[in-house]
């Protein structure tokens, strides 16, 4: 059993050398105890319910359920879990999702272990850890607090209560392509969830109270 008061770390990589590096880096830290290692989102979802880890370590680029899809399911089903995105990938549109889908944190791999530590610490409180290379790509993309005509009609089949599928079928796009549009409208509105991107909506005036 893992020692009391240890942070409970769940590491999600679809690269077994990958996965058993961290493992056995993380498991040589004080304080920290890996709890599971799994190889897609999918995989991640079940573990989480039964491990009750207190940081999930995620990547992005995986088979079947990439890492944002995981992080929305994930907050979704246990809104209260802590993820830290350790990827290769840093461009702008991956760190914006990942944040914006519930992420507290994100790392590229080639970062330092003390980094990759305390980042881990720093999420398990609950705190935001983002390195200021990686943040300064985020001031472009959030700067723009206007909802192009596609989010604003997106905005409002989610008044509706049109599911991302939903949304995709009526405009003929992917499910992953309506995400990305709630994603980016509820960064705009600074909003948290989908339910105060409504009400934030009908308030300015950009949408109708649904009927």
């Amino acid at each position: 059993m893992p020692a009391p008061n240890k942070i409970r770390v769940l590491v999600v990589d679809d690269h077994p050398v990958v996965r058993r590096g961290l493992a056995s880096m993380l498991d040589s830290q004080d304080g920290i105890t890996v709890v599971g290692t799994v190889a897609s989102g999918g995989e991640a979802l079940t573990c989480v319910g039964n491990t009750r880890p207190d940081v999930v370590l995620m990547d992005l680029r995986m088979p079947e359920m990439d890492g944002v899809d995981a992080i929305i399911a994930l907050r979704a089903a246990h809104p209260n879990a802590k993820i830290l995105v350790l990827t290769n990938y840093q461009m702008d549109e991956d760190i914006f999702n990942a944040l914006q889908a519930g992420a507290l944190g994100y790392l590229v791999k080639s970062a330092p272990q003390e980094e990759i530590v305390h980042a881990i610490h720093t999420v398990h409180q609950g705190k935001r850890c983002i390195p200021p290379t990686i943040a300064a790509k985020l001031v472009g993309r959030l700067s723009h607090s206007v909802l192009s005509p596609r989010e604003v009609e997106v905005l409002q089949f989610v008044a509706n209560g049109l599911t991302n599928k939903e949304i995709g079928s009526i405009l003929q796009i992917s499910d992953k392509t309506a995400r990305n549009h709630v994603i980016s409208l509820m960064a705009k509105l600074e909003a948290k969830d989908r339910t105060e991107a409504v009400t934030i909506g009908i308030r300015k005036g950009l949408i109708r109270v649904p009927q």
